[in-house]
């Protein structure tokens, strides 16, 4: 698996993974566009989404509606750090749905493959290559 990152003007920074391009920007508050979320954003992001399949794709195996089904994610910072400390996401069903699927829905987010990552991260290593 490989992403290639590029650089197409401003502070825009595109990561792309065979036919798909993944368009990150900065805020215009942060000296971008605005043209794309930034990249820590499709990161945080990243977790509600995945939850998100693993809730459709429950659904859809049990020909459950979807309809008023949303999820919502907070996250708890560090005031000191800035940094995130606790990522919270609520799935919210319509009255209608059935009670007997509630706690089957959390475990099927639970399922989401970016929390999977969060929870065994893998090794980080940055180098420089030259160009051959």
């Amino acid at each position: 698996m490989e992403y290639t990152i590029t650089f197409p003007g401003g502070l825009r920074v595109d990561a792309q993974y065979n036919d798909v391009t993944l368009r990150t920007d900065q805020t215009v508050k942060g000296g971008g566009e605005g043209s794309a979320p930034t990249p820590f954003m499709s990161f945080l992001s990243s977790l509600g989404t995945c939850a998100g399949f693993y809730v459709l794709q429950f659904c859809r195996s049990r020909d459950l509606p979807t309809d008023g089904i949303t999820l919502t994610q907070k996250m708890d910072v560090d005031p000191a750090t800035h940094m995130v400390t606790r990522v919270a996401i609520d799935i919210h069903v319509p009255s209608g749905f059935p009670e007997k699927y509630h706690a089957a829905l959390v475990r099927a987010a639970d399922q989401c493959t970016v929390k999977k990552h969060l929870e065994a991260p893998p090794a980080v290593e940055v180098r420089t290559l030259a160009h051959a």
